[in-house]
């Protein structure tokens, strides 16, 4: 009998281990959506430098084909890389990736959109799932961003202003590649809708609803959103 309850006691420490062991091996890479130094809020009043007052109602992005570059230029690359993040969804702001390497990341890369291969795949479930409201048609393919919301400098009904930026067919190629450099492994990918925003003036053009040379130049203009903050281990 001893012997029994020994077996099942190292059994026990070794699915103990094996679990942590586990979690230690992964990481996660977190999102974070704000307005200038603030976490964003839904509806809350903001100004523009450009003096517009924006409330934000909707926002939702494509991350695709991520990857880490470390420090010995080998990479990290994830499988099947397609993720929606969405601020009504803050368990959608956080990204498990399950490698890990002891190295240390000095850039992450990812697309703000969806490739081709998707948008032309026909439907598809998860994240791309047509039902999540951020796909067209294999035509225009997949919404890259959506922001919605209101201004008082939108003579549009309700003052609002909506932005579907899409398109994977040139001359309309609307995906965007970030590449963020980080001296820290410990690091947060920050979202400032300000440095969109900011050059933006909403009484001249506050509606893109398909692809075109306008959703082009505020996928460029997007780009500027992101940035990395970084942190040290015992921040969190």
């Amino acid at each position: 009998m001893k012997i029994k309850y020994l077996h099942i006691f190292v059994f026990t420490l070794f699915f103990h281990w094996a679990y942590s062991q586990e979690k230690k091996d992964n990481f996660s890479l977190q999102f974070k959506i704000k307005y200038e130094n603030e976490s964003l809020i839904q509806n809350k009043k903001y100004i523009s430098l450009s003096k517009d007052t924006l409330q934000f109602e909707t926002f939702r992005f494509y991350v695709s084909n991520l990857k880490f570059i470390l420090n010995d230029n080998s990479e990290i690359v994830e499988d099947n890389s397609y993720h929606l993040i969405d601020i009504d969804e803050p368990s959608s702001q956080l990204i498990s990736i399950s490698k890990k390497s002891n190295k240390q990341i000095k850039r992450v890369v990812f697309s703000l959109g969806i490739d081709s291969t998707a948008s032309v795949s026909g439907a598809l479930s998860g994240d791309l799932d047509p039902t999540k409201g951020m796909y067209w048609a294999w035509q225009s393919g997949y919404i890259n961003f959506k922001i919605e919301g209101k201004s008082s400098s939108c003579k549009t009904r309700n003052n609002a202003f909506q932005f579907h930026v899409g398109g994977y067919l040139k001359p309309n190629y609307a995906i965007r590649t970030i590449e963020l450099n980080t001296k820290n492994s410990n690091f947060e990918v920050v979202i400032d809708l300000a440095q969109l925003f900011n050059q933006i003036k909403l009484s001249e053009i506050n509606s893109i609803m398909i692809p075109g040379s306008k959703a082009s130049d505020i996928a460029d203009k997007a780009k500027l959103m992101f940035s990395i903050s970084e942190f040290s281990p015992n921040e969190k």
